[in-house]
C-alpha cells in the first residue's frame, strides 16, 4: 500500500519473515515495536518513506494483511492497522506516538471521517472509535463477528456481522441506531 504524505511517499508493506532483534533480515528497520511481548508475531508490517526503512511493528494477534485500509492519513499523522492494535506515527519529525489494543482478535482496518472527526477501527469482534491522542472513546460489540462489511455513513457507522445482521452505531456514543 502506497500514500502521499507532506513527509513523502510512506509505503506499507507485509515482512512475514522478518526477525525482531536479527541482523539476517533482508531489510534493516532503524525502529522495530513489538505490540505484544508474550507471543510470536503473527502480522508483521514495515512501513518505507520514500523506499528508506522507518519502522517495522510486530503482533501477535489475529494476522492481517496490507489492504487499502490498513493505514490511514489524517491530520498530518498516520494510523496503522497490524494485528489487534492501531499505531499511531507523527510525521514532523519522525516518531512513534502511541499504539492501541482496539479488538481482542484482530483490527481488520481503520477508517477516518473528517467531517465528524472520527477515527474507527473495523475489528473481528468490536467497532471502536478513538482519539488522536489514543483513548478509546467507546467500543461496541456485536452478536458475531464483524465479517461481512464496514462502512461509514453521514449519520452513523455501519457493521455486518457472520450472519449478516446490520449494526448501526452513532458516531458520538457508539449507541445502536435502529
Amino acid at each position: 500500500m502506497q500514500i502521499q504524505t507532506p513527509a513523502g511517499t510512506l509505503i506499507l508493506i507485509n515482512e512475514p519473515a522478518y526477525s525482531f532483534g536479527s541482523a539476517d533480515n533482508s531489510r534493516q528497520y532503524p525502529i522495530e515495536l513489538l505490540l505484544d511481548d508474550e507471543y510470536s508475531p503473527s502480522s508483521v508490517h514495515g512501513i518505507l518513506l520514500d523506499g528508506n526503512p522507518l519502522v517495522v511493528l510486530g503482533d501477535a494477534g489475529g494476522c492481517t494483511g496490507v489492504h487499502k485500509h490498513s493505514l490511514v492519513l489524517y491530520n498530518e499523522a498516520v494510523y496503522v492497522a497490524v494485528g489487534r492494535h492501531v499505531t499511531k506515527l507523527v510525521l514532523f519529525p519522525f516518531s512513534v506516538a502511541w499504539s492501541l489494543q482496539v479488538d481482542d482478535a484482530t483490527c481488520f482496518g481503520i477508517h477516518a471521517n473528517v467531517e465528524r472527526n472520527a477515527l474507527l477501527s473495523h475489528g473481528e469482534l468490536g467497532i471502536c472509535r478513538f482519539s488522536e491522542i489514543g483513548e478509546i472513546l467507546w467500543s461496541a460489540l456485536g452478536a458475531d463477528i464483524f465479517s461481512e462489511g464496514f462502512s461509514l455513513h453521514q449519520d452513523h457507522v455501519e457493521a455486518v456481522d457472520f450472519n449478516h445482521k446490520i449494526y448501526k452505531f452513532g458516531y458520538e456514543d457508539g449507541e445502536l441506531r435502529v
